[in-house]
């Protein structure tokens, strides 16, 4: 199931084109650091406000945290063991880990850089970082207090000697080593007192001016206040990371019991990577290494903060001025033209809402109007992540109350959002919905909703499917797509992946859907090849596609023999991407660039010209779950969704897409060497995000279309980078 398939009148292209695989792809991993280093950069981008800018460096430092957790980690277990699986390019396990610690080193050091100056540029503004030159007498003593009141009573001191055992360090856990002189007789200690994860990360001090102390440093200056008797002659702040990633054994039984007892393990995985004061006592260094057995782990040295993603709480003042404008979404005035009734807008025709210029808040009413219409008899939602506040698990719990059937299969195995779905599984299931946890060795990523209604010509159902998650925290933040759509064909597909899914089913044919991995990868290669064949007889080929990821070495080699074949392809793709564009002979016809702005994007989108080039109302036009990855394709369940109301199509293709591939000023061009630069044009200035802050979709318009349209773009309008 979901074999890669040969690349039948293709495959003779990209044989005969013997570029060895250093020089046909990129490093997974590298592309993804550089990634990071693109997020990064925002930080000393001075058209955002002061505060936008330092969300951007703690979110490269969160990001920077979880690649450490997941896939050096990964990469580090398999040197371990021996194992020396080959990345797409062709590196060894260790090879990797060598080019990765290199370029983390430098990360790590842009991050300070960055720090240092945005430290200045906020004291100008009033918010102090690390501002304890700032603290006169009163504001010195509310530290004091605070400490002895607040800190102190949460602090456990501990001793390293012979006769006590080493503390445990958790996972993200920091902590600081005293050198202890015993005042009655000159001897020596050393302690460690572990910060706690209940404490504040920065402490803020009151008053008129914004001053903010790490957590660390407030111990540091007190440090004597926990050691009557005692004189500090050294102090040193470690931080460290663990694996975190949760292997799944394929004998277990009882997944809930597996992953209740995983996410344990997980707070005390390997330790792969040690951060440290640059100041740090070589001896206490090589005992916190022997203890914490992190003989092989990264240790990082910096003379500036550890924990760069506790920055997130400086983000948090109170300074709209030093912000984005604040932005409220749009609710789709074809719905308000139903008066708000759902299923009425949707049974007109199909709907797809653009977040988060579109509210979330439209998915969240479809459900809840399927909690309390007497008519719906029965619901079925697929949850990845839902948050931690979720009116979607609300309004599933109320739907089971109300005496409707309500299945929901919840995703146990979406990364660090494990235990927040466990907890909603107990919930659901107190409720009396019909909790199911999907496959064991394969994550269900697809984001499908599906209620069926009785109405007076017999049941109809209305299905929602999604880019992204059911989540409305990052629904403010992330670009999906929400296709509502009450069209029976979709409908029927529906109802197979719920039974494939929940009885394992496997769903033989479908009408309009492609799963993976069932047939996913397979639609894709014949959208490419029809392409490929398309340009072969001189009609107009091209392929457009946004993603978050392009890793997946057959959709890779595919996008080769087209660019051979002469389809002209663009491609916006996020995150990592390990296709190499621009090589003569190869893919002189590719071209790829990443957005990074405002908002994060997230959905993924294809389109095919289909024999007329691109745009055009006949291209060939899909939103999916997945990214072209392998574990998308061969170790997940998604969805790719075909989009053939007129309305919807042109959306998504002369809108969505036309928009990211026309913008000039969010957006980075990934050349031949790997390396990305922002893009720059003579054209008119086009920011996609602004765009459709400004200007409201197709189809969710509704009969206002008639009376003002929407300014159409075109790619007369600038080039597509």
């Amino acid at each position: 199931m979901g074999a890669e398939r040969p690349i039948a009148s293709t495959g003779d292209a990209i044989e005969a084109n013997a570029v060895p695989a250093g020089e046909r792809y990129f490093n997974r991993e590298l592309s993804w650091l550089r990634f990071n280093e693109r997020v990064l950069a925002e930080a000393s981008n001075d058209a955002y406000p002061l505060l936008e800018r330092l969300r951007f460096l703690s979110i490269s430092g969160s990001n920077l945290d979880e690649f450490m957790m997941i896939r050096v980690a990964g990469l580090a277990g398999q040197v371990r063991r021996g194992i020396d699986t080959r990345s797409i390019d062709g590196r060894t396990p260790s090879q990797q880990l060598s080019s990765i610690k290199e370029k983390v080193r430098e990360l790590e050091a842009v991050q300070q850089q960055h720090l240092a100056k945005l430290k200045s540029l906020l004291a100008d503004q009033g918010i102090h970082i690390a501002g304890e030159e700032r603290l006169d007498r009163a504001a010195y003593d509310w530290l004091k207090t605070y400490f002895l009141d607040h800190i102190v009573p949460v602090l456990t001191p501990q001793a390293i000697d012979p006769a006590h055992p080493f503390p445990f360090v958790a996972n993200m856990g920091m902590g600081v080593l005293f050198n202890l002189e015993r005042e009655q007789d000159g001897g020596n200690l050393v302690e460690m007192v572990l910060i706690p994860g209940a404490l504040p990360r920065f402490l803020r001090v009151p008053g008129e001016e914004a001053i903010y102390i790490p957590i660390e440093s407030v111990i540091c200056r007190f440090g004597e206040l926990l050691f009557p008797g005692f004189k500090v002659t050294g102090d040193g702040v470690f931080r460290v990371l663990r694996d975190s990633d949760i292997e799944l054994e394929e004998e277990a039984e009882d997944l809930v019991r597996y992953f209740r007892t995983a996410i344990q393990r997980r707070r005390r995985g390997t330790v792969v990577q040690l951060e440290l004061d640059a100041e740090f006592d070589p001896a206490a260094e090589e005992l916190l290494r022997e203890q914490l057995g992190s003989g092989d782990a990264i240790v990082a040295k910096s003379d500036g903060m550890l924990g760069i993603a506790g920055l997130a709480d400086v983000v948090a003042e109170d300074r709209p001025d030093l912000k984005f404008e604040a932005y409220s979404p749009r609710y789709p005035e074809r719905v308000l033209e139903h008066d708000g009734d759902c299923f009425s807008a949707i049974r007109e025709k199909d709907l797809i809402i653009h977040h988060p210029y579109e509210s979330f808040e439209v998915v969240v009413d479809f459900l809840r109007q399927a909690a309390n219409d007497p008519a719906v008899v029965s619901i079925k939602q697929t949850l990845y992540r839902a948050g931690h506040q979720s009116p979607v698990i609300n309004a599933l719990i109320e739907a089971a109350e109300n005496g409707k059937t309500v299945t929901a299969v919840v995703e146990l195995k979406a990364r660090f959002d494990e235990e927040q779905n466990l907890r909603w599984a107990t919930e659901l299931e107190r409720a009396g919905v019909q909790v199911i946890y999907g496959f064991v060795d394969w994550k269900t990523h697809a984001k499908v909703s599906m209620v069926v209604r009785q109405e007076d010509d017999g049941y109809r159902t209305y299905c929602h499917f999604g880019t992204g998650n059911y989540h409305p925290i990052t629904a403010r933040i992330y670009t999906d797509l929400s296709f509502f759509t009450a069209d029976p064909r979709l409908s029927r597909d529906a109802a197979k992946l719920f039974n494939f899914v929940t009885g394992y089913v496997e769903p033989k044919e479908t009408e309009m859907l492609s799963i993976s991995p069932v047939d996913l990868r397979e639609t894709l290669y014949d959208l490419i090849d029809q392409e490929i064949e398309n340009a072969r007889e001189g009609k107009p080929a091209a392929i457009w596609a946004k993603l978050n990821s392009l890793t997946e070495k057959g959709v890779i080699d595919r996008l080769y023999a087209a660019s051979d074949a002469g389809v002209d392809i663009q491609l916006v793709i996020r995150g990592i991407c390990c296709l190499r564009p621009g090589i003569e002979g190869l893919s002189e016809n590719i071209r790829v660039k990443s957005i990074i702005g405002r908002f994060l994007e997230h959905s993924r989108v294809w389109a095919f010209a289909n024999g007329a080039g691109l745009p055009n109302a006949e291209a060939k036009v899909f939103i999916s779950s997945a990214d072209a990855m392998s574990r998308n394709l061969n170790r997940r369940v998604e969805v790719l969704v075909p989009i053939e109301n007129q309305t919807v199509h042109d959306q998504v293709l002369e809108q969505v897409l036309l928009a990211n591939l026309l913008d000039n000023q969010l957006s980075w061009q990934l050349s031949a060497d790997g390396e990305y630069s922002r893009v720059t044009s003579d054209n008119e200035p086009f920011n996609c995000h602004e765009y459709f802050m400004t200007n409201p979709s197709l189809s969710g318009r509704g009969t206002a279309l008639d009376a003002g349209g929407i300014p159409k773009l075109s790619l007369r309008r600038g080039r597509a980078a």
